[in-house]
């Protein structure tokens, strides 16, 4: 369920007063994707295990730097954006965020950090403990999604508690739902990535179970999240290779923000 969060890092332009503030950042950078602008190769979208890599210095701005390629995953679907280091020759500069931007993804580094030169060789390495429990919070969120069955109409990961926003009434048992989410992670599913055509899609219209916005099109290609037998939807976040990855997890506070919308909050255990 939380192709309504993805997508809204691939959506197109709309106008502001029908979405949240989130919502219309995240479907501004999609029209950069779908015009060509993403000027930096994504390797986090083929394996989000890659800890490090070396790149090539595209563009520096202020306290910015954009490189050839980068594991960095920006900020995005409710996703944070990446931290972690960035290293050339004897220098080093911590990268605090990451970002999308009209000319690639932005590396943000530290106030007064040193930044290298245009063509410059650096070597990327991110902040794998964070980064990991990212991984692990949204393939949770996509578990929770297959518990409560409803639209999602918003959400937030971080590493430290997530929270899924549901178009429901009824009222949550947290304990069956952490149950539930329990024996999704020892269960021990497998989870993959996988692309397929605009026109599988639209032969697949149960894939999308977003509210209001659909995944891109013009791009020619969808990557979809499988998770086997649980969770099969358009997905272009990080996440784990298989649910007992995800580790103790619970449902903590359940909120009421409308007469019909749930606020479900889950934290990792361990």
């Amino acid at each position: 369920m939380l192709s309504g969060l993805e997508l809204y890092a691939y959506g197109p332009p709309v106008e502001a007063k029908q979405y949240t503030p989130l919502v219309i950042v995240n479907l501004a950078i999609l029209s950069l994707h779908e015009e060509g602008f993403i000027l930096t190769k994504e390797l986090f979208r083929e394996d989000s295990y890659l800890r490090s890599c070396a790149a090539t210095v595209t563009l520096v701005e202020d306290n910015t730097v954009c490189v050839d390629q980068t594991v960095f995953y920006p900020l995005g679907g409710g996703q944070p954006g990446d931290s972690g280091n960035l290293v050339w020759g004897s220098t080093s500069a911590q990268i605090v965020d990451t970002r999308y931007s009209d000319v690639g993804i932005r590396h943000v580094l530290d106030d007064g950090a040193e930044v290298p030169a245009v063509g410059t060789k650096v070597e990327l390495t991110l902040d794998w403990d964070r980064r990991y429990k990212h991984m692990r919070m949204h393939t949770a969120m996509h578990l929770l999604g297959s518990v409560l069955q409803y639209g999602v109409t918003g959400g937030n990961i971080t590493d430290v508690k997530s929270r899924l926003d549901f178009d429901m009434e009824d009222t949550v048992d947290k304990e069956a739902v952490s149950r539930a989410l329990g024996e999704l992670v020892s269960a021990n599913h497998p989870i993959s990535c996988r692309w397929i055509s605009e026109a599988e899609l639209d032969d697949n219209p149960e894939l999308v179970r977003t509210m209001s916005v659909q995944p891109p099109r013009g791009r020619g290609d969808i990557r979809l999240l499988e998770i086997t037998g649980v969770d099969l939807q358009p997905c272009g976040g990080t996440h784990v290779a298989s649910t007992a990855e995800v580790g103790a997890v619970r449902v903590g506070k359940v909120e009421k923000k409308g007469r019909q919308n749930r606020r479900v909050n889950i934290h990792l255990d361990d």
